[in-house]
């Protein structure tokens, strides 16, 4: 990547990871627990939402090793589960709401680019160059779905799996050894193994939205 890809990837990234993380503020306010609202979560300035290391570092540091998997994250919303109507439920819904909002995301820009390519003399100069931008988007947004749907803790997909587990278990692995979480970080950076398995079914999606 040049100067101006690398930029507008991390863009395109940031833009994501914001919309996820304030699409579950979004829902644990209407579903009862205003503490990301108190704490000025639901915004798409993305001051509040920047964290260190998940939104600038590690992004980085795939995009210098030229890593084929590039993510990252937001400053994860606080959310008092306590508060919410149906705590079990809820905090399922909660996760679920980031994911969700990067399906959202990669579905209309995958439409928009639809629009684009069924008329030829839209793909010439700035349109082009739009569709670009937006397969980038596609592909971005892929990429955290799949991943956040991972059932690792802390990643969106462990709540949503401990959802049909019994509240003894779901406790336990809900609160599982962090190394576990950072040996997972470890495999994503040092190899491909998890490129491997999530290609499939990311080129399934692509496919599937943008046609091509």
């Amino acid at each position: 990547m040049d100067g101006l890809e690398i930029f507008i990837y991390v863009v395109v990234l940031l833009f994501s990871v914001i919309i996820h993380e304030t699409a579950h503020a979004v829902t644990a306010n209407f579903r009862g627990d205003d503490t990301a609202k108190r704490a000025g979560r639901i915004t798409l300035n993305p001051l509040p939402h920047i964290d260190l290391f998940g939104s600038i570092i590690l992004p980085a540091v795939l995009i210098i090793f030229q890593s084929p998997l590039l993510f990252g994250w937001a400053k994860p919303v606080p959310v008092n589960y306590a508060n919410l109507k149906n705590p079990k439920f809820d905090s399922a819904l909660v996760s679920a709401a980031g994911p969700l909002s990067n399906a959202f995301l990669a579905v209309a820009a995958g439409l928009l680019i639809r629009g684009i390519k069924a008329v030829p003399s839209f793909e010439q100069g700035v349109l082009g160059s739009l569709t670009m931008l937006l397969s980038l988007l596609v592909t971005v947004n892929v990429i955290l779905l799949i991943l956040n749907l991972i059932p690792v803790p802390p990643l969106d997909g462990s709540k949503i799996a401990a959802y049909f587990m019994p509240e003894a278990l779901a406790f336990k692995y809900l609160n599982l050894h962090p190394a576990i979480y950072f040996v997972f970080l470890i495999i994503i950076l040092s190899t491909d193994f998890l490129w491997k398995i999530i290609a499939p079914f990311m080129k399934f999606f692509i496919k599937t939205i943008v046609g091509g």
